[in-house]
């Protein structure tokens, strides 16, 4: 099914249909638009006509210098079967050619009040969230200090609950058991809840939980960015973990890399302050302060300020 239609934007920036009304369920498959001046123009080699057609007071005014021929000829060719629509920007007179033409290829001609340069910078950040790539993962999402950590692991090794703990210390849950994440721009990745099992949480022996209802509003939020992952893992004796915080480990989720820490789980030890302390020092880390590495440092100084041999 098509992510977004022409009736979508229609219905969210509130755009007046002048013709073409039964083309108003034709997809759009990108977020680009493309001002057709130089189309307006009678050079149509590179039509992008899969994209949303903007038509301000520049191309309008280029079009009364032209001839009833050449303006019915031009409009002919903007309006494709692809098309998915051509939206006129302040309101302006639209020309009589383009009405009969998109009514004849079924292309919606469509108004708004707003000026091109504010109209195409909203319509395109409508799109891009639209039309961004987007997976599902199985974890929780919470958000921590403003850090938006992302906790996987095998089924039962405590996931929900351990977010259940840092609610209760005052973070905040966006998604429990199903986070859907999309990449917005080169490498955001947005994660929130599918909308059925929004703000809810699943605790063995307890059941679903509504967080909201619990905790109030200020313990859930709908989206956040995810900028650190934390697996959780059954404690292995046979495997070495990192104990200095030196080793650089990634996530790879859709096309960004992700960091990731692992925190092995065994009885006594409190996960929900070791992802917040994780979360607190991802923070001093973004803001120039690895101790790690301040520890490595000072260390190789002692050993090189040692007594030399004789």
């Amino acid at each position: 099914m098509p992510k977004v239609r022409t009736k979508d934007i229609i219905e969210k920036f509130n755009l007046n249909i002048l013709s073409g009304e039964e083309g108003i369920s034709r997809s759009i498959t990108v977020s680009d638009l493309s001002r057709p001046g130089i189309e307006i123009a009678g050079y149509f080699n590179y039509y992008p006509k899969e994209r949303v057609q903007l038509l301000g007071k520049t191309e309008l005014s280029f079009l009364e210098q032209l001839t009833t021929e050449q303006i019915t000829e031009r409009m002919e060719r903007l309006c494709t079967d692809i098309t998915p629509a051509i939206i006129v920007t302040r309101d302006m007179e639209i020309p009589e050619q383009l009405l009969e033409a998109s009514e004849r290829a079924g292309v919606p001609v469509l108004s708004s009040p707003m000026k091109t340069t504010r109209l195409a910078s909203h319509l395109t950040n409508f799109l891009e969230a639209k039309l961004a790539p987007t997976t599902a993962i199985h974890g929780v999402l919470v958000d921590i200090y403003g850090i938006g950590v992302l906790i996987v692991g095998k089924s039962g090794v405590g996931k929900s609950e351990t977010a259940l703990e840092l609610v209760k210390r005052g973070h905040r849950l966006v998604a429990d058991d199903c986070v859907e994440i999309r990449q917005e721009d080169q490498d955001m990745l947005i994660g929130n809840a599918p909308e059925l099992i929004e703000h809810l949480l699943e605790i063995r022996g307890l059941g679903i939980l509504n967080v909201m209802t619990l905790f109030g509003a200020g313990a859930v939020r709908s989206f956040k960015r995810v900028t650190l992952v934390i697996n959780l893992e059954i404690w292995d004796p046979q495997k070495q973990y990192d104990r200095l915080g030196l080793e650089e480990e990634k996530m790879r989720i859709i096309d960004t890399d992700v960091p990731k820490l692992t925190v092995p789980v065994r009885p006594g030890r409190n996960l929900a302050v070791i992802i917040e302390v994780a979360a607190m020092n991802f923070r001093l880390k973004l803001l120039g302060v690895n101790a790690a590495e301040q520890f490595t440092n000072k260390l190789a100084g002692v050993i090189g300020d040692g007594p030399g041999e004789e």
